[in-house]
């Protein structure tokens, strides 16, 4: 049901205006001037103002230009009795959607609001669509959804479809937890699409990806102007995600003074845009993933504890793949089965001894690595076979060597940063010299890329740039 919030100083006006559009089937919401009615789009966002053009205090003009710099995208549409073209296109230009000459009649605002409520679902759901197209794992239509999406049948993902469905009727604050590549986001939007949000976007942002005040612009939007290259105003995931659900994908990397502004979203349910002085209320569901022990980090003094139990309302906590083997031959058949369709390749299976070797590896990648192995199998197999034998896998059912790096020793002292050792250098790249001096950096900080990429001298979107192509070609481990 679409909410209207209608604004004139005359209270008969007002009830007039109400009564017509709740008989209309909208819901209603009104304000005497244009102070009230700011602080009730700031709280809670209506689908169209209706405002008259001439109030005591600040006119229906200068309501438009304040509603503007809130949320350009909501629609206002302006009444008056003192009709003039000069008005008109005074308040046209200054971002209104339409102008209604009184006394109209009754169907004429009623298809004018219909129109300006179109107009805005189009431009937030364009909006949203922007803001989705880099994210992964968006799926098709035909995809499983819910808790559909979680494949297994051993007890451990009986419990957690279990944990899943009833976490989701909540509308609770949810901490997932696990190892890199357990598949913390397919339960994240599984949550969200057993939900009643399940209608509303679902949105993510990977708190480790970006510096500092990148992902505070991301989180909470920003003004015009509000720092060097800030063209135009622009809304963050919190104002895009409204009334869904806002994935925080490792946010044990967020920074303190971002840790301090998400806090308070969490306590207040608002926040302001960066570069502005406006309160802007926020009805999202937060999931935050992490692959560190936060605990741990509560108590260095590296996650604020306050934080840590606001988002630890509803924990899931995700096993390995190794806990859970007996899932294995039901996710390589699942990814075996998406590869061959996207590939357009008839479905191909894994004959009895490479199913063996699947389900007694330890998986230290987790799933990721299984899907990544399922993937690799279904390229390389000749298009004339109709199964993958164990001689295809084999070689690539390896320990990976994260334990190699760590035996290595340090390269770098935690507490003064400056480099213990020199490797050899002798025959090697310089790409080479480079990712060892990283790898072995982050074992000394325990994955830690903060102090990784501050040891180093490098940024940590520097730092989560260079693992990322290594892992795409493989040269590190897909725990990294």
């Amino acid at each position: 049901m679409r909410t209207i919030l209608v604004v004139d100083d005359k209270e008969m006006m007002r009830d007039s205006v109400a009564s017509t559009l709740q008989r209309a089937g909208m819901s209603v919401v009104t304000a005497p001037d244009a102070p009230a009615a700011l602080d009730l789009i700031a709280r809670k966002r209506p689908d169209c103002v209706v405002s008259d053009f001439k109030m005591p205090g600040m006119t229906g003009l200068e309501l438009v230009e304040k509603v503007q710099q809130i949320d350009q995208e909501l629609p206002v549409i302006i009444m008056t009795a003192f009709g003039s073209i000069e008005s008109a296109v005074r308040v046209i230009k200054a971002g209104a959607f339409d102008y209604l000459t009184k006394p109209f009649e009754g169907d004429e605002l009623i298809i004018t609001i219909k129109r300006a409520c179109e107009a805005a679902r189009l431009a937030r759901e364009n909006a949203i669509l922007r803001a989705e197209s880099g994210e992964r794992g968006q799926g098709s239509a035909q995809s499983p959804r819910g808790v559909e999406r979680l494949v297994g049948s051993s007890d451990a993902m009986t419990r957690l479809k279990e944990q899943v469905a009833s976490i989701a009727a909540s509308h609770g604050t949810v901490l997932i937890t696990g190892e890199s590549g357990v598949g913390k986001e397919v339960v994240a939007r599984a949550i969200h699409e057993s939900s009643p949000r399940a209608g509303a976007p679902f949105l993510g942002v990977n708190c480790a990806a970006l510096s500092e005040s990148l992902l505070e612009s991301e989180l909470f939007g920003h003004e015009r102007g509000a720092f060097t290259g800030a063209e135009k105003l622009r809304k963050g995931r919190f104002e895009l995600a409204d009334g869904g659900t806002l994935l925080l994908d490792e946010v044990s990397e967020i920074s303190p003074r971002v840790q301090a502004k998400l806090l308070r979203v969490l306590q207040e349910r608002a926040f302001e845009r960066v570069g502005s002085s406006v309160t802007i209320g926020s009805d999202v569901r937060v999931i935050a993933t992490s692959n560190r022990d936060l605990p741990r980090s509560v108590a260095m003094g590296e996650f604020r504890q306050d934080l840590y139990y606001r988002l630890n309302v509803l924990p899931v906590s995700i096993p390995a793949l190794r806990e859970r083997a007996l899932d294995v031959p039901a996710l390589a058949s699942h990814f075996v089965g998406l590869i061959c369709k996207r590939e357009g390749r008839p479905v191909l299976s894994f004959e009895g001894p490479a199913l063996d070797a699947l389900s007694a590896y330890r998986w230290p990648g987790n799933v990721r690595e299984l899907q990544n192995i399922c993937e690799r199998a279904v390229v390389l197999t000749s298009p004339k076979s109709t199964s993958i034998p164990l001689a295809m896998i084999a070689p690539w059912l390896r320990e990976t060597p994260t334990t190699a790096v760590a035996a290595a020793g340090p390269l770098v002292e935690p507490k003064t940063g400056t480099f213990a050792t020199t490797p050899d250098i002798d025959g090697r790249t310089l790409e080479e010299i480079e990712r060892d001096a990283i790898l072995r950096a982050l074992s000394r900080f325990d994955g830690h890329r903060q102090k990784t990429a501050a040891a180093l001298g490098i940024g940590v979107r520097t730092l989560g740039l260079k693992i990322k192509k290594w892992k795409e070609l493989n040269l590190v481990p897909p725990t990294l």
